[in-house]
């Protein structure tokens, strides 16, 4: 590390400390040869990949930008804000994973909706009905049958007799 006073590069570390998080690390320095102390901070530099879209623009990541789309599609839905952002870490984390210096926004599609799927299934359907842009009311239909948990069952009765099972309130 060259001096800041003398520039020269010849320095030595006195003192080192990291911080309470512990990602970032502070270290006193001394110039051996004008003797004059300064003060260098050290912290993870990890560079998000850009973005390139659908029309071959690149932009840069924005991480207030994703949490945002995922805001959006989990509106008064009743979803936590530690789990909202949870989720926005594992894309985060997924995307620096890649090792990839741009990424296809369709991959960072894919990534947000495989989190809403496993957050809230309304806000899955929202968001692949924006992202994907049906063309028709079969293709939202077909999104609505991929998250269904369990497949409908005939009733006993047929075609809207009731189940002589099952009272009104399921009982």
């Amino acid at each position: 590390m060259k001096c800041p006073f003398c520039g020269d590069p010849n320095t030595q570390v006195t003192d080192t400390r990291e911080n309470e998080d512990g990602d970032v690390v502070r270290r006193r320095r001394r110039c051996v040869n004008c003797d004059k102390r300064f003060t260098t901070y050290e912290r993870i530099d990890l560079k998000m990949p850009h973005i390139v879209k659908r029309n071959g623009n690149r932009t840069e990541y924005d991480h207030a930008k994703l949490a945002g789309s995922l805001k959006l599609a989990l509106r008064k839905r009743p979803v936590t804000v530690e789990a909202l952002e949870a989720a926005v870490d594992r894309i985060e984390a997924r995307l620096l994973s890649m090792g990839e210096q741009e990424v296809p926004s369709e991959k960072l599609g894919e990534l947000v909706m495989k989190e809403l799927k496993k957050l809230d299934k309304v806000a899955y359907i929202r968001f692949a009905s924006v992202y994907r842009n049906f063309a028709d009311v079969d293709e939202f239909s077909e999104v609505i049958r991929e998250v269904q948990t369990r497949p409908r069952r005939a009733r006993k009765g047929g075609a809207g007799q009731p189940d002589p099972e099952h009272d009104l309130f399921g009982n």
